[in-house]
């Protein structure tokens, strides 16, 4: 009778306590004063009342720590965000039920723009079943005037540049920048908006010259902007004309000169967000034409690739997990960030008929799945794999493969284990196709592009320290000890004097430009190669800016 008597009255509390829960919800704020959270509305149904928007100022001026005069100069100087252009950037509206869901994405929206610094989403008030919410940004400094240098593989750039990430308060990005490197020097243009319209539709238009050639793009899209996204659409066209070159040992073998003209539009439906699923289906027509010649100038190739013009209507499929993890002090510094740990693959597919314009019949493929993995212990494990090529004539035509995974695992209070992996390989490249390793894309102990094939394999291990170090207010401080491993082998460029596997110690400082809209963070490292030739230097300097620690 007991036993019995418990299965009855254990559900029935069960009971009792959801609906006091919820009747505390229903009631507003509790004894305490706090507000329920939004998934206590969304359980109780509430209805979005009021969005009051609170766009403020790069700094705190109300902190003691962010009050001196140079503070409030940069926020007289600074033009903030006008509240319009974040409430068009919302996913929820005034009239609609709460989703904790969409709020949350909603934020992590808002945190891709590149001239806000910090989003908070709260409820504020809440009543008879109708409930007012705050959405609170803080502001970037968005005008960077100023002068780059970067040092990697033994090998210098540098440039001027003044951008502005959100002209007048906009939204709008427009940017000078004149650019030298160990390849080309030049002047680049850029405009670009994420609201045009008035909406989801993003405008895009760049263009350069450079002292080999020059380079033009400009886009139109309206994206798949939210997991809900009902459509898409959009055209895009690009063209560069450069020279290219073959490398070995860090060494230019020959150079070519490469013009390429390509352009898209398509357009795309899906069913929105089903049961935590995103499916999204697009249709589009793509052209592509590769011109290729030798330059009287320049040491030409033993053989040049072929001219191909492709013409050909495509289908497009994606799907996306919604399993988003927020994180702090993984690839930012005391930065918010979000991990996608959800099933997420793409895949297109499209036919090149000599019928259309292409040069020859050709089925053209490409794809890409990723996926998120949380281990014991607290660690994530992020991996990817990619395939791209062409199909024609009864064979597979110049395929790349690519496979990368990123393990973080915290311990401390400050400290992570980080470790990355990436292989890649060509197959059936043309003659002038390589994969490149060096000092310059994460062989930190080495020339840039010191080895060359057609396969790559690259591994990184470092021990991350995320320090509370704040100067100014300004700048966040981290520090890196790294081990580095990789080869890249086969095809007719192979670095023969040393071709096999090479291996890197170093340590470094990270610095975290946290209010800048640039965002981005400055490596200063010290490498030492381990399986030096005499050529390398025992001792090589690095220092490069990168969106990631």
């Amino acid at each position: 009778m007991a036993a019995a008597a418990r299965l009855v009255i254990l559900p029935f509390l069960a009971v009792l306590v959801s609906v006091a829960s919820l009747s505390v919800a229903a009631q507003g704020a509790g004894a305490d004063g706090a507000m329920p959270s939004f998934a206590q509305l969304e359980a109780a149904g509430a209805v979005i009342g009021e969005i009051r928007i609170n766009a403020q100022n790069i700094f705190d001026l109300d902190d003691p720590k962010e009050s001196a005069w140079f503070y409030r100069l940069a926020n007289q100087l600074h033009i903030g965000t006008r509240p319009s252009v974040i409430r068009r950037a919302l996913l929820f509206r005034s009239g609609e039920r709460v989703s904790w869901r969409v709020i949350e994405e909603t934020e992590r929206v808002l945190r891709a723009n590149d001239f806000l610094y910090d989003v908070s989403i709260r409820p504020t008030a809440y009543r008879d079943g109708i409930v007012d919410i705050e959405v609170r940004t803080r502001d970037t400094w968005t005008l960077q005037p100023g002068a780059s240098f970067s040092r990697g593989g033994g090998s210098n750039s540098s440039g001027v540049s003044v951008q502005e990430k959100n002209l007048f308060g906009t939204g709008v990005a427009v940017g000078f920048a004149k650019t030298s490197t160990v390849d080309r020097t030049g002047k680049e243009y850029e405009i670009a908006h994420n609201q045009v319209f008035g909406g989801w539709t993003t405008f895009n238009l760049h263009w350069a010259d450079y002292s080999d050639g020059s380079s033009h793009s400009i886009s139109l899209v309206r994206p798949f902007y939210s997991l809900d996204a009902r459509w898409a659409l959009g055209a895009s066209a690009a063209q560069f004309d450069r020279i290219d070159s073959i490398y070995s040992n860090d060494t230019i073998l020959s150079q070519f000169r490469h013009q390429q003209k390509s352009s898209e539009i398509f357009g795309g439906w899906s069913d929105g967000l089903v049961e935590g699923w995103a499916q999204r289906y697009s249709i589009g027509v793509g052209y592509t034409e590769d011109v290729y010649a030798d330059d009287p100038t320049r040491i030409p190739p033993a053989e040049l690739p072929p001219d191909q013009t492709l013409a050909y209507p495509f289908i497009r499929y994606e799907v996306i997990e919604d399993r988003y993890v927020r994180v702090m002090n993984r690839d930012k510094i005391a930065r918010p960030e979000f991990f996608a740990m959800g099933f997420n693959a793409r895949v297109q597919l499209g036919y090149a008929s000599t019928s259309f314009g292409s040069t020859q019949d050709l089925w053209l493929y490409w794809g890409s799945v990723s996926k998120g993995f949380a281990s014991v212990g607290g660690g994530d494990l992020l991996a990817g794999v990619t395939l791209s090529g062409q199909y024609g004539d009864g064979h597979g035509q110049r395929q790349a493969y690519g496979a990368s995974a990123r393990y973080y695992r915290p311990h401390g209070q400050r400290g992570l284990f980080y470790a990355a992996g990436a292989l890649d390989a060509i197959r059936n490249p043309l003659p002038t196709d390589q994969l490149l390793l060096g000092g310059d894309n994460g062989l930190r102990g080495y020339p840039m592009r010191y080895q060359s094939g057609d396969q790559r394999a690259l591994f990184s291990v470092e021990e991350r320290v995320y320090t509370d170090w704040y100067p100014f207010q300004l700048i966040r401080v981290g520090a890196a000890v790294f081990f580095d491993v990789g080869r890249a082998w086969g095809g007719p460029y192979e670095n023969l004097a040393n071709p096999g596997w090479l291996r890197d110690v170093g340590f470094g400082l990270r610095l975290l430009n946290a209010r800048s809209s640039s965002g981005n963070v400055l490596h200063l490292d010290v490498a030492f190669p381990i399986d030096a030739d005499a050529s390398i230097k025992k001792v090589q300097f690095l220092v490069k800016t990168s969106v990631t620690f």
